[in-house]
């Protein structure tokens, strides 16, 4: 397999991962039974299996390493956030104003992980997010 298609991977699994995220959180707001079914716990899993992998294989092949690049290092503290956040606005949150906070916040950061990945910028350019004149 070549680096082009392992990074097409990875964008498919960043794009599936986000995007499930988006809905299992939308469930979590609209206190869905959705969020309970055995599919819903599994997929996050197994999408952020491939991501891992896939992001795994193209730091070696790269030769671009996080706390070598500023931006990789970025986006992996990111990373860490991101999980976090969404835990509590999944599962951990007690009160739904915290998983509220989360799943926004958690919004945000994965936006930001995006931007870097794109830009390869730590401090995203506000033209990036349409904040530019």
């Amino acid at each position: 397999m070549n680096y082009l298609a392992i990074k097409y991977l990875h964008i498919t699994s960043v794009a599936l991962s986000g995007s499930f995220f988006l809905l299992r959180g939308l469930w979590m707001l609209r206190e869905s039974d959705l969020l309970q079914q055995r599919w819903v716990k599994v997929l996050p899993h197994i999408i952020d299996t491939l991501l891992l992998g896939s992001a795994l294989v193209m730091v070696l092949w790269s030769h671009q390493y996080p706390f070598v690049q500023p931006w990789l290092t970025a986006k992996v503290l990111a990373l860490v956030v991101y999980i976090g956040l969404g835990t509590v606005a999944l599962k951990r949150g007690k009160t739904r104003a915290a998983r509220s906070s989360a799943f926004v916040a958690a919004l945000a950061t994965f936006v930001y992980i995006v931007a870097v990945a794109l830009t390869r910028q730590v401090m995203i350019p506000l033209a990036f997010l349409g904040l530019a004149n």
